[in-house]
């Protein structure tokens, strides 16, 4: 069985991406219903899987965290890794997805679970806002914010992979990837089409789909006058090769192949023998995407 990929909550669980997007698992409730009956699934599903990746954004509500760290330890297991990636929650839902299509392919749970560190590079996640009044995830000038109270002001705010703020107007522009990407939108309650088509067209969008806002997006952004995008990977073969094409290493502690230098089950770091560090283990390797068919 491929290794479990869990969300907190179902509006994180995007459709599939294609026809070996393995389903999510979702975590209903975990701060909300009885420790042991959380306690029970998660044994479930560890029975199950062998392995489980939790993702989830900054924006869950603190008791979902603790809940989840509280199963862990109670569990007393190396199998779950706990990841919290520094994207905004569409960004989330979208990794969160990449990691399920690879889950189809030959790859162990390690280099699964720490491909999600690699590939967070690759997200470009924004939103496009009716207010900055109440944004604390990215800085916000005094000018920003004296101009949010100003009746009609939008703002177009990249939040990864470099921040950036700007007042919507006829000149307004945020960098996009120098790579091919797709967009994902979720629209709050705020009415326009500049992302989907500004935006889109000066990031050369290969394909747009919209979706369904996540429900932690509003605390994320400080509004629900939003709508939020992402551009990212959405190919298979792509990721693939992006994962692959990575130095794997052994985690010293509990013997499971990773990529990086942090072990996400068991957040061991690699010892510090006094040597300079090795370029060849850095999460962001600079490679060409090669055409390799992912295994099945």
């Amino acid at each position: 069985m491929p290794t479990a990929v869990a969300v907190t909550s179902a509006d994180m669980a995007l459709p599939p991406q294609d026809d070996r997007t393995v389903p999510a698992v979702v975590l209903h409730d975990v701060d909300r219903r009885p420790l042991d009956h959380v306690l029970s699934d998660i044994q479930v599903l560890l029975d199950q899987y062998g392995h489980l990746v939790v993702v989830y954004s900054g924006a869950v509500p603190p008791a979902v965290e603790r809940r989840l760290r509280t199963v862990r330890a109670l569990l007393e297991s190396d199998r779950i890794a706990l990841f919290r990636p520094d994207l905004p929650p569409l960004g989330v839902a979208v990794l969160a997805r990449q990691l399920r299509q690879l889950a189809s392919c030959d790859i162990s749970p390690g280099v699964l679970a720490s491909a999600g560190r690699l590939l967070t590079h690759y997200v470009h996640a924004g939103a496009l806002l009716g207010s900055v009044a109440r944004l604390d995830r990215i800085p916000v000038s005094l000018k920003s914010h004296a101009r949010s109270w100003v009746p009609g002001s939008q703002f177009a705010v990249l939040a990864h992979p470099e921040p950036q703020l700007v007042r919507l107007g006829p000149d307004a522009a945020l960098p996009g990837p120098e790579f091919g990407t797709w967009m994902l939108v979720g629209k709050g309650q705020l009415q326009s089409d500049w992302v989907t088509g500004t935006l889109a067209k000066s990031w050369n969008a290969q394909g747009l789909r919209e979706t369904v806002l996540p429900a932690e997006s509003a605390r994320w952004w400080g509004t629900g006058r939003l709508i939020e995008f992402a551009g990212f990977l959405p190919d298979l073969s792509v990721l693939y090769q992006l994962v692959t094409s990575v130095r794997r290493g052994v985690c010293h502690w509990c013997g499971i192949d990773v990529i990086g230098d942090r072990c996400v089950f068991c957040s061991a770091t690699p010892p510090d023998h006094g040597g300079p560090p090795d370029p060849r283990d850095h999460t962001r390797p600079e490679h060409r995407l090669e055409h390799r068919t992912p295994a099945g």
